[in-house]
């Protein structure tokens, strides 16, 4: 069977390769590479042109990191801390996904991808998961991924592709769901209480987590979606 097609969302920033020093449009590899090896053909998707439109030409999507959601876009005025706006990537982002709950599309969101997921359905954000927790154990320094486990829910998809119980995983997120998006259901959480990831009741896989899948060397995530995508 030929590889399932999976679209990939990217940043649009500054950046440094080779001789060159300008925009670019880039992804941290591991979503490139957790998706070959679960037997994918990963498509890397600009926020550029009109991307909602190739949701019938995909198998599955991946809305991946980056910076945070224009809080208008939930109807909050912003916090000091939030950052890296980039509103011609909310288009993008906000329509890919909105057309892949309309097809059935299979679904990951990670990090941004879960808070453009619970925008689209109508949820809100916490703007800087600090004031809330009183730690910055999600996103402990500049660059760096920092670990706490997560709790599963019982009986949610989560659980049935991670394994019972919590998981160790690899947290960079300053930003959270609040108020979750219509007939979206939380099924993770970190110890302090923070929502890890979410799943969508009446689709056929529309998941997301709040850390970072791709940090990882194994993830039974990826493979989950490829698997739904090639079914």
């Amino acid at each position: 069977m030929s590889r399932p097609v999976i679209g990939i969302t990217c940043y649009v920033e500054p950046a440094r390769f080779t001789v060159w020093d300008m925009t670019a449009a880039l992804l941290p590899y591991g979503y490139v590479e957790h998706v070959a090896r679960a037997g994918g053909q990963p498509v890397i998707l600009p926020p550029a042109g009109d991307p909602a439109a190739l949701a019938g030409r995909l198998d599955g999507l991946i809305v991946a990191g980056g910076g945070d959601l224009d809080p208008a876009r939930y109807g909050e005025p912003p916090h000091e801390r939030t950052g890296y706006i980039r509103g011609f990537r909310d288009d993008a982002e906000l329509g890919l996904v909105q057309a892949a709950l309309d097809t059935g599309l299979p679904f990951l969101g990670v990090c941004r991808g879960l808070q453009v997921l619970n925008t689209v359905l109508g949820g809100t954000l916490h703007q800087h998961v600090p004031d809330l927790v009183g730690h910055d154990g999600h996103a402990p320094a500049p660059g760096r991924f920092g670990r706490l486990p997560v709790r599963l829910a019982p009986g949610s998809r989560m659980e049935e592709i991670l394994g019972a119980g919590s998981a160790d995983v690899a947290h960079y997120h300053h930003q959270s769901a609040d108020r979750l998006g219509d007939g979206l259901t939380a099924t993770a959480h970190a110890e302090d209480g923070t929502v890890e990831a979410v799943e969508l009741a009446g689709h056929p896989f529309a998941c997301a987590v709040q850390w970072h899948p791709e940090a990882d060397d194994e993830c039974a995530l990826f493979a989950a979606l490829v698997d739904r995508a090639r079914r």
